[in-house]
């Protein structure tokens, strides 16, 4: 059954979304969903198709897991603030739930931000985007380190988790039993995802912030930490922000490792593996802050569900159920 009345929360968000921003100054941007390279990331499996022309010949491209390729090359060439709301897709993701292959989401980039600035307006944006009154939006935001978070529900002290020897005694005292010459960020999710994570508030807009240098990533590096957050609400996972690298240096850096762990990944698993977009590590990105939310999740919050499955009109579950029972008949 289609959930019109859902259908139409949806549109009033986007409306609501789009004259938030447009009234800060940002400029609305449209970019595209197919690209024949992206930025590795190693943690995302991606979708490919092919282009076929007779005469330029065939060419891999690959569906978007979020316009960030895009929009920083638009902030490089001289853009204004900018926002997007775009269709995102992820391969190997759960059905169901808080996940759908294809997805909907919020990016927005502002120029002289940090991602402490980011925090702020995140949460003015929340509060007059809203398409309901749910609890949570009526309890004051907690912005919590890594490091305190780890401390506190997880009895983790981050500045000796340096040393891959007292974290694997941490995990194996929390009875998680990290596999032998598990890497150091394997074993620092197996904690995070374990205890940590489930542990924070779900009656509020959490923002879990100053993550570990040790997870790279395109965020800046303070000490030894990033200049990263996620948020979350109703213990669902809904938004992440970097205040972005500026650094070429850096930047060649994180691509030329994160390329390598891809081409291992390419000699042993069938996954579809994009090139790295050969021109992203030469840009200047000028200083500002990015934030990605996922939509689809934030309108559950907003609605009061745990799910998302009732706000997609065509839900893929749904979709391949139809495509199995075609084929029996």
């Amino acid at each position: 059954m289609f959930d019109f009345n859902a259908a139409r929360k949806r549109s009033e968000l986007y409306m609501n979304i789009r004259k938030f921003f447009i009234e800060k100054d940002y400029l609305e941007v449209f970019t595209p969903t197919l690209a024949p390279a992206l930025i590795p990331e190693p943690t995302i499996k991606i979708f490919g198709t092919e282009f076929r022309n007779e005469f330029t010949g065939n060419l891999p491209l690959y569906m978007i897991p979020s316009p960030e390729v895009f929009m920083k090359k638009l902030l490089a060439a001289g853009s204004p603030s900018i926002f997007q709301i775009s269709q995102c897709f992820r391969n190997s993701e759960q059905l169901g739930d808080i996940h759908n292959p294809e997805f909907t989401m919020l990016e927005y980039y502002t120029l002289g931000f940090d991602e402490m600035d980011s925090i702020r307006l995140t949460i003015e944006m929340i509060e007059k985007i809203k398409v309901s009154e749910p609890e949570w939006l009526s309890k004051e935001p907690l912005i919590i380190t890594m490091d305190e978070a780890m401390k506190e529900y997880a009895g983790v002290d981050m500045e000796k988790a340096e040393d891959i020897m007292y974290l694997r005694t941490e995990a194996e005292r929390l009875g998680l039993d990290p596999p032998e010459n598990e890497s150091w960020d394997d074993t620092f999710n197996r904690i995070f995802l374990t205890y940590t994570e489930p542990s924070l508030p779900a009656d509020r807009q959490v923002y879990l912030t100053a993550y570990p240098a040790g997870i790279r990533c395109l965020a800046k590096q303070d000490g030894r930490t990033r200049k990263r957050w996620e948020m979350y609400i109703n213990g669902m996972e809904v938004a992440n922000c970097y205040a972005e690298e500026t650094d070429r240096a850096e930047t060649e850096d994180y691509f030329m490792k994160e390329e390598a762990i891809l081409a291992e990944e390419r000699k042993t698993t069938g996954d579809v593996i994009s090139p790295a977009d050969p021109d992203f590590p030469s840009i200047t990105m000028p200083e500002s802050s990015g934030v990605a939310i996922g939509l689809d999740r934030l309108l559950a919050a907003y609605l009061g569900l745990k799910t998302i499955e009732p706000l997609l009109l065509f839900p893929l579950s749904d979709m391949l159920t139809f495509g199995k029972s075609r084929q029996s008949e």
